[in-house]
């Protein structure tokens, strides 16, 4: 049964999105088709990414409003980070060294945001939160895109973007690690490098605060892995596996992580994103250690996005517990998140029951893109991805970057599921 929300949103789907969807047919008929309907479709996304999406800096713009035409930061490091990820595997498809261009000097700004004149924070990576978190150095914030820096390393051989990451994680491991619990704090004040122990910024109105308030396991991005790979030093690997523990320990029995933001248990939502994130760390767990402990944790999260995704393919950004949805906001970017980790179940040899999800995620993400000839060119080639926001009665109908990395990342995944990585 589906939660009804408010009608002025089906108004905003028809009024500003609608009408400039790519409605082109996706599947093309024979293999060949099909791999040129794929690959126009990682050009088009890898070019709108490298255009539109970052700007001269190589920063990741970020939230498009659709109603003001204006853009606004939020997260922007861990957000250029996935872009860097989502070009990154575009080149590797099609060999084109401007994508590969652009990765670095994405990869160039985000090292550049590494801290050097502040004695409590040097090495640590100034990368706030934004929004409403305000200007709090934010843990996730770092590691949601550092998989990206080291992607580009093993591609460039520029040790710096797996340096600057492994400086950073070791900054977060000496200052922010709680062991005994499984969980890193989440924030720092920029100003004064205060690690945020007893009050969240993320709970701003929560009077009392408990641990779990202010941490979590924060394995997005699994930094530590990679920084083993990197470094080859053994306590980066103890480090990982302690929080893949720690995820398998604190998962609930639907397969998510309710007990942490951007969860809220109370009202019973679910992030469409962050559990996801969690579950591709055990994965990557199940991958170094041959565990299979996380895989099957991880397959318990998956099973629980087979339910949140919609017949016709989509997600929504809220949903709920009990399987009510709201459909205000629709999230491109978990469609190929998810189905990037229903093909990684495949990958590993388990994970069939996924193949039809991963079927409606790739006919969803060819349906809703925007057409390249659309005339607002903030959005042309970009992956729809919405959040609609009412207060005061001021609407915001923002349009997001993470659609398109995620969406780009996803379409080159696809190819190789279908077609293999050398063809």
């Amino acid at each position: 049964m589906k939660f009804q929300y408010n009608n002025i949103s089906k108004i905003f789907l028809v009024l500003f999105i609608l009408p400039f969807i790519w409605t082109k047919p996706a599947m093309a008929k024979g293999s060949d088709s099909l791999k040129a309907e794929i690959i126009k479709a990682i050009e088009e996304s890898a070019e709108y990414s490298c255009n539109v999406l970052l700007d001269k800096q190589g920063k990741s713009k970020c939230d498009y409003n659709m109603i003001t035409g204006k853009w606004k930061p939020y997260e922007p490091a861990w957000h250029t980070g996935q872009i860097i990820e989502a070009l990154l595997d575009a080149y590797k498809i099609t060999k084109e060294t401007t994508y590969l261009e652009t990765a670095k000097k994405a990869g160039d700004w985000w090292c550049s945001l590494q801290i050097k004149d502040n004695p409590k924070l040097n090495g640590m990576l100034d990368a706030v939160h934004g929004d409403y978190v305000g200007d709090y150095i934010v843990f996730a914030t770092v590691t949601d895109g550092t998989s990206g820096l080291f992607n580009l390393y093993r591609i460039t051989g520029d040790k710096k973007y797996a340096e600057v990451p492994t400086e950073a994680g070791e900054w977060m491991l000496k200052n922010m690690y709680v062991p005994k619990y499984g969980v890193f704090y989440d924030a720092i004040n920029e100003k004064t490098g205060e690690i945020m122990k007893e009050n969240s910024p993320f709970w701003p109105d929560k009077k009392h605060q408990t641990l779990f308030d202010v941490a979590r396991p924060n394995n997005e991005g699994y930094l530590f892995k990679d920084m083993y790979e990197f470094t080859g030093d053994e306590k980066y690997k103890k480090v990982f596996v302690n929080i893949c523990e720690s995820l398998v320990q604190k998962q609930g029995k639907e397969g998510l992580w309710m007990q942490f933001t951007p969860n809220n248990a109370k009202e019973g939502t679910i992030h469409p994103r962050f559990n996801l994130w969690y579950a591709e760390s055990l994965m990557e767990g199940y991958s170094l250690t041959k565990d299979k402990r996380y895989l099957n944790a991880a397959l318990k999260t998956l099973r629980m996005y087979q339910k949140m995704q919609r017949p016709d393919g989509t997600i929504y950004y809220i949903n709920y517990l009990n399987g009510n949805y709201d459909d205000n906001s629709v999230t491109g970017s978990a469609v190929a998140f998810a189905a990037l980790l229903w093909i990684k179940a495949i990958d590993y040899g388990v994970g069939t029951e996924f193949k039809q999800n991963i079927e409606k995620s790739f006919k969803w993400i060819m349906k809703n893109r925007f057409s390249i000839k659309n005339p607002d060119k903030n959005v042309a080639g970009g992956v729809l991805d919405t959040r609609m926001k009412i207060a005061h009665g001021k609407v915001e109908l923002i349009q997001r970057d993470v659609g398109t990395s995620f969406g780009l990342r996803f379409l080159t995944a696809y190819y190789n599921y279908k077609f293999g990585p050398n063809n």
